[in-house]
């Protein structure tokens, strides 16, 4: 951001009703562009754990909501990320993208994203993070869109010694950013991961 005291930062809005356009034209049945990012990060050569994540997000009335947009970014199976920021960057895997986006189902409310379940990355410290998805939530009614990642319930140690989920979410709501593994034989394994935007139970989001 320019330290220019007569450029500011643009101001974030509500995305409106026409989110899906914008960012997710192939849902609308538009072809806008030569590549579009949807919600199948990874290809058959990709290496790791092939996940299904799925789930719902509701309001502060306990409603469904429907016309939403999720953005996710993550480390490959390896825990590495796909971006200059990594020093591993380059040695990343190509069978997985790492960003992706999903949109609730106007009928349903329910997102997905198929993906492989990341590996470990460290912080900045070289500290160990446990797996996890970032996320960003667009919607109508939000000004500005909402931060926040999905971790796993079978990685019971690796979140136990997550930085982020120890020392900056409170024990009481860790639970909130926490997919459950569904009891199911299918292939890719299944996560379900709901969001509550307001009220009890809410959701953990971050001010970055």
């Amino acid at each position: 951001m320019s330290k220019d005291p007569l450029h500011h930062e643009t101001s974030s809005q509500t995305v409106g009703p026409f989110v899906h356009i914008g960012l997710y034209p192939a849902v609308s049945g538009i072809v806008a562009r030569s590549r579009t990012y949807g919600n199948q990060l990874a290809t058959t050569h990709a290496y790791g754990q092939r996940i299904r994540v799925e789930g719902q997000i509701i309001d502060g009335n306990g409603e469904t909501v429907r016309d939403a947009l999720l953005e996710f970014w993550q480390a490959d199976g390896h825990g590495r990320y796909a971006h200059p920021a990594d020093p591993q960057a380059e040695s990343a895997d190509v069978g997985l993208s790492g960003f992706g986006r999903s949109v609730t189902n106007p009928d349903t409310g329910t997102w997905t994203l198929e993906s492989i379940k990341p590996g470990t990355v460290t912080d900045l410290s070289q500290q160990p993070m446990a797996p996890h998805i970032n996320l960003a939530l667009f919607a109508r009614g939000l000004n500005i869109h909402l931060h926040s990642r999905i971790y796993f319930d079978d990685e019971v140690e690796a979140n136990a010694l997550d930085p982020v989920l120890q020392h900056c979410v409170p024990a009481p709501r860790r639970q909130t950013l926490i997919a459950r593994r569904q009891e199911t034989t299918q292939d890719p394994c299944v996560y379900r991961f709901d969001m509550v935007l307001q009220g009890k139970n809410e959701t953990v989001f971050f001010d970055l």
